[in-house]
Order: C-alpha cells, then sequence, then structure tokens
C-alpha cells in the first residue's frame, strides 16, 4: 500500500467529507442568508444564550481573529445583540434576538429533512459521530504531545 498516494490519506478523506458538509449546509443555509460559520455560532447560542466571544471560540475551537468577522456579520443581519458584561469590562455578551430564536426551528427543520431525506445517515449517523468524535479525542491528545 503506497501510503503517500492522496487517496489512502485519513486525513485527505475527513476534509473531503468536511467540504461536503460545507457545501450541503451551504445550500440548505442560503435562503436564512447564513454561512455554515454562522450557523455554528448559533448552534452554540441556542443551546446557551447569553455567552462571550471567547466562550463561543472555545466550544467551536475558533479564534478570536476568526471568530470576530463571523460575530459582526451575524450583528449586522440581526441575529445577535451585543451588551457588555456586567462582570468584565472588557467582554460582551452576544444574545440571541428574537427573530435567531425564531428561526431555529425553521431551520432546524430544514436540516433534519435535507439530511436524511436518504436513510444513509439515519442508519450510520450515530455510529459515524461517535468515531469522529473518537477520532477528534486522539487528535487533540497528539496535538498537546501527550502520549497513548
Amino acid at each position: 500500500m503506497d501510503k503517500a498516494k492522496l487517496d489512502n490519506q485519513l486525513c485527505f478523506e475527513v476534509y473531503r467529507a468536511a467540504n461536503q458538509f460545507t457545501k450541503l449546509y451551504t445550500k440548505v443555509l442560503q435562503p436564512f442568508q447564513l454561512t455554515y460559520p454562522q450557523y455554528l455560532v448559533l448552534l452554540v447560542l441556542w443551546d446557551q444564550d447569553e455567552q462571550t466571544s471567547s466562550s463561543i471560540g472555545e466550544k467551536l475551537g475558533l479564534g478570536i481573529g476568526t471568530l470576530n468577522p463571523i460575530l459582526q456579520k451575524l450583528l449586522e443581519k440581526g441575529w445577535l445583540t451585543k451588551k457588555p458584561s456586567p462582570t468584565d469590562r472588557r467582554a460582551a455578551i452576544l444574545s440571541l434576538t428574537e427573530k435567531a430564536k425564531q428561526e431555529e426551528r425553521t431551520i432546524e427543520e430544514k436540516i433534519i429533512n435535507t439530511m436524511f431525506c436518504f436513510d444513509y445517515l439515519a442508519q450510520h449517523g450515530p455510529e459515524l459521530k461517535q468515531k469522529v468524535h473518537e477520532l477528534n479525542e486522539f487528535l487533540g491528545i497528539m496535538n498537546k504531545g501527550e502520549q497513548l
């Protein structure tokens, strides 16, 4: 087996899968004028509203330089509001607007209808998610330089 060949690389398959997810979500989110990264921010806030940008970035694994433009667009488009933190004058609290709260179910339904229109993800989704989670845990350990 030639390990140098692109098609034999696990990292390439993960990369391709990530691109395919992004393309699919881009199509689904287009009517809402949301990008996939913007949707991920909304997911974090739909789980727990009123968070700082550092908390959101931590959950998504995004640095502030990447996250700030995403947050700015969501603020401009009326999905989020921003107010000073009462406990840290350097931080701001980001919250969902009524628009974001009202659209949550509609967006969720559209994604579910798209993703599960065939049985593949219904049958294999939980197992795939678990395996990818395990892979991410492993890679996280490797990136920290810890021994297995």
